[in-house]
C-alpha cells in the first residue's frame, strides 16, 4: 500500500487524478549499458519519481488542450474554426479524435455531431458565455444549416481535415475521453501496469487496486458500484450544465438533429468501453438518442451502455447485456433508485 502513489492536476476546466502501484522490478545482466531498453516482458525499475509522472501526465494534457480547446483562441479547433474553405493538416491526436467523431456521428446518422459548435455558443454552453433566454428561432435554423457532420470529410494519406466554410468544430463531448487515453498510455509507456486515471469524473483502470482486488468505481448521481478490469467508463448527463427559463430547464447536451436542448426523460447514460474515446463519445450518442432508441441501439451494437431515466418521484436505471458483463452486475436490470 505505502508504494502507491497519487497525483493530481487541472485541465480541460476540471480536475485529475491518478493512482499508481509500483512498478516490477528488473534484474539486467552484468555490464548491460546505461539507457538500453528493459528485456522483453518487464517493466521498469527504481523508484516512482513523481515530479517526472506528474509533468509527464500534465504534458500530455495540456497537449491535447493546445489543439481541441475552443475556450483557447490559438488552438488547432479554433484556428480551423475560422479557416478559409479548403484541406488541412491537423496534427496526429486531433485527426484520432476526429476520426473517432465522425465514426460515432456516421454510426448514429447525426444524433452524434462534432460541428456543433456555433450552436454550443448561441446556447450560452460555450466561451461566447452564457445566456438567460433561448436563442431566436431565426438564429438557431441558421447555425443548424451550417452545422452537419456529412459536410465535412477526412483525409487518412495527408492527415487532412476538409473545411467547407463557416463549419464549426467542437470535441467537449469527446476530448475529455482522449484526455483520459493518453493519460493511460503515458503510464503504459513508463511501464506502470497498475492504475486508475481519472479526468473530469471519466475513468481507466488497468491491473488492481492497492488491496490486489479489481477497482470498484461509482457512477454519479445514482451511486451504483462496478467493477472496472482494463476498461474505461464515462458518463453523459443533462444535469451537469443547464439554465432555466420561464419555468423550462435547457441543458447544455444538443441534439444535433434540432439545434435544440435534449427534452427526454433520459437524464445519463454511462458507456464502458477499451478506450475511453470512444466510451465518451457513445455516452453522448445514446443520451442524445433517448430513452427508447438508445437502449436499442446499445443492445445492437453490443455496447456496455447503462441508463439513467427520470421517473415521477426517482429515477429509473437499466443497462445493456454487454454492460452487466463487463462491470460485474446481474443481467436481469430495470431498478429504481432515489
Amino acid at each position: 500500500m505505502n508504494d502507491w502513489i497519487r497525483l493530481q492536476g487541472k485541465s480541460m476546466g476540471t480536475t485529475w487524478a491518478v493512482d499508481i502501484g509500483p512498478r516490477a522490478v528488473v534484474r539486467r545482466p552484468a555490464n548491460t549499458p546505461l539507457g538500453s531498453p528493459s528485456p522483453a516482458g518487464t517493466s521498469l525499475t527504481g523508484p516512482h519519481p513523481a515530479s517526472a509522472i506528474q509533468g509527464n501526465l500534465q504534458a500530455a494534457l495540456d497537449n491535447i488542450v493546445e489543439q481541441m480547446s475552443t475556450w483557447d483562441a490559438g488552438s488547432t479547433i479554433s484556428c480551423l474554426n475560422r479557416a478559409q474553405p479548403g484541406w488541412y493538416q491537423i496534427e496526429p491526436e486531433f485527426y484520432t479524435v476526429m476520426e473517432a467523431a465522425l465514426q460515432v456521428a456516421e454510426m448514429t446518422e447525426g444524433a452524434y455531431d462534432p460541428t456543433l459548435h456555433e450552436l454550443v455558443n448561441l446556447w450560452g454552453f460555450g466561451p461566447a458565455g452564457p445566456c438567460v433566454r433561448p436563442p431566436a428561432p431565426a438564429t438557431l435554423r441558421s447555425a443548424l444549416l451550417r452545422s452537419g457532420w456529412r459536410k465535412t470529410a477526412l483525409s487518412p494519406e495527408y492527415r487532412g481535415v476538409w473545411q467547407p466554410g463557416r463549419l464549426q468544430f467542437d470535441l467537449s463531448s469527446i476530448a475529455k475521453g482522449y484526455g483520459v487515453d493518453a493519460m493511460a498510455q503515458t503510464l503504459d509507456t513508463l511501464g506502470y501496469t497498475h492504475y486508475l486515471v481519472e479526468l473530469g469524473g471519466e475513468l481507466k483502470a488497468r491491473g488492481h487496486n492497492a488491496e490486489g482486488k479489481p477497482w470498484q468505481v461509482g457512477i454519479d448521481e445514482i451511486h451504483l458500484p462496478i467493477t472496472l478490469t482494463n476498461h474505461a467508463v464515462a458518463t453523459s448527463g443533462d444535469y451537469r450544465r443547464h439554465f432555466e427559463h420561464n419555468g423550462r430547464r435547457y441543458a447544455h447536451t444538443l441534439d444535433a438533429r434540432t439545434g435544440q436542448p435534449l427534452q427526454h426523460a433520459l437524464a445519463a447514460v454511462t458507456v464502458i468501453h477499451k478506450q475511453c474515446v470512444l466510451a465518451d463519445a457513445w455516452a453522448t450518442a445514446l443520451l442524445c438518442l433517448g430513452p427508447e432508441a438508445g437502449p436499442m441501439m446499445a443492445q445492437d451494437y453490443g455496447l456496455a451502455a447503462l441508463f439513467v431515466e427520470r421517473a415521477k418521484t426517482d429515477f429509473k436505471v437499466c443497462w445493456s447485456t454487454a454492460f452487466a458483463q463487463k462491470a460485474g452486475l446481474p443481467e436481469e436490470n430495470d431498478v429504481e433508485t432515489q
